[in-house]
């Protein structure tokens, strides 16, 4: 079965080889077995075992020195130390530098299966490198969740069509990314793949930004622009935080979707477009509909195809393999020596509650990268990294809300309430400035008091 979890076997006793061979295929596992720790180094890159099972006592390459070189070159597989009583200090030294863990000679078969499937699961499965050349579509979504792959199979069967795909989901799950996999995966994926958060760009420019505009269309308008639409033709447009979208732009987009064809800001031609529109939200769309804040028809266009990411909390055993990934990256891009996570660490982020989903624990593992002061990520380290993150994330658009207020408050206090010398400080004309402080309820005049 493709599904099954692949453990190498190392031990230089034949007997012992063969015995707990026979255990753990009869557990359901794929076993490999080899001799040496020479052997096994060879054949890890083309077997990619979720699991190393060595023993420490062997002869050439030994347990410890096998675990050193998988530390280093393969720091994602678990890996789980069979010792004798003798040599526990070794093993224990062994756990404390990133080990698994080890577990005694003679054991006890149903102790070391607890070992394995907690190893497997706090591993999230994935110890060898995803070079798999079919995958490459999705080779940013890093993953070992079945609620995820079955997600990713949809995605890529959809991705085949020119069906448009709303993708839900809360904040921080990677929306964008999977929009991205099934641009890549689709027959369009040598045109451009276009974004905009709808949320965060004014009602007022929005439309300029999605159809283009026309020199001398508006004040400020210096020059043609193309507009997103245009720029995404022969290739996909993600429209991000669809439910952000202000209702009187959101009858214009209808009518791009159902003729084919934008109309820039100030121009009487219209422009034919080639767009195959992705969009998500964090919103719950449905009970917008019914408070008359999205169009109904419009609804219906974009939700041709659904598909709903999963929070972090509800994918638990991608965790590690994120938390990982992750590490990894932040450790090359800060030029920093990280080796993994205790084990210790690796279960207090899996039992973390993620309320920010994959991009609050990015920013975790960011934050122990920069205050660590050894290789091996400690459970301490990892504790105070989720004490200091805030219990909930802020969504985007109210963050913009309030950046957009303490600005304009900012300038009004800078002037002492002279909205023309704001309005400059902020490249913005009078009568948009003006608009802005209606939409914050701010008064220039109290301004001007203050001073």
């Amino acid at each position: 079965m493709a599904d099954r979890k692949r453990i190498m076997l190392v031990d230089d006793d034949p007997g012992l080889r063969r015995l707990l061979s026979m255990r753990l295929e009869a557990s359901g596992y794929d076993v490999d077995t080899r001799e040496s720790g020479e052997e096994a180094l060879a054949n890890i890159p083309r077997h990619r075992p979720d699991l190393l099972i060595t023993d420490l006592r062997m002869e050439g390459m030994d347990g410890m020195a096998l675990f050193d070189n998988v530390r280093r070159k393969h720091p994602m597989l678990p890996v789980i130390i069979l010792t004798a009583h003798g040599s526990i200090s070794e093993a224990v030294s062994a756990t404390r530098n990133g080990a698994y863990s080890f577990v005694t000679k003679p054991f006890d078969s149903s102790e070391l299966m607890e070992q394995i499937d907690a190893a497997l699961a706090v591993s999230g499965g994935t110890g060898g490198d995803s070079d798999d050349p079919d995958k490459s579509w999705r080779r940013d979504i890093i993953t070992a969740s079945p609620l995820m792959e079955e997600l990713l199979g949809r995605a890529q069967r959809v991705a085949a069509s020119d069906a448009a795909v709303l993708i839900r989901g809360e904040s921080g799950t990677g929306k964008e990314l999977l929009a991205r996999a099934i641009h890549r995966a689709s027959p369009r994926d040598e045109g451009p793949f276009v974004a905009v958060n709808c949320g965060a760009i004014p009602e007022q420019l929005l439309e300029s930004e999605l159809f283009g505009h026309r020199k001398g269309s508006f004040t400020g308008a210096t020059s043609d622009h193309e507009g997103l639409f245009p720029a995404a033709s022969g290739g996909t447009l993600f429209l991000d935080e669809i439910g952000d979208m202000p209702f009187a732009l959101q009858v214009k987009l209808l009518r791009v979707l159902q003729e084919g064809q934008v109309r820039p800001v100030g121009s009487t031609r219209a422009v034919r477009v080639d767009v195959r529109v992705i969009s998500a939200t964090h919103r719950d769309l449905e009970e917008a509909l019914e408070e008359n804040e999205f169009r109904e028809d419009l609804y219906y266009r974009l939700n041709v195809v659904s598909l709903d990411l999963p929070r972090l909390g509800e994918r638990r055993e991608d965790i590690p393999v994120l938390a990982r990934h992750f590490l990894r990256q932040v450790a090359r891009r800060y030029d920093r020596r990280m080796e993994g996570f205790a084990p210790e660490a690796l279960e207090q982020l899996v039992s973390a509650p993620w309320p920010g989903n994959v991009r609050q624990l990015y920013n975790v593992v960011e934050q122990v990268v920069t205050l660590g002061a050894t290789p091996l990520v400690s459970a301490d380290l990892v504790r105070e990294a989720l004490r200091e993150e805030p219990d909930g994330i802020v969504p985007f658009a109210e963050a913009r809300r309030q950046f957009e207020r303490d600005y304009l408050e900012r300038l009004l206090q800078m002037t002492g309430g002279n909205v023309s010398q704001a309005a400059r400080l902020a490249r913005r004309n009078r009568t948009e400035f003006y608009r802005l402080m209606e939409r914050h309820s701010l008064d220039p005049s109290a301004f001007k008091a203050s001073e």
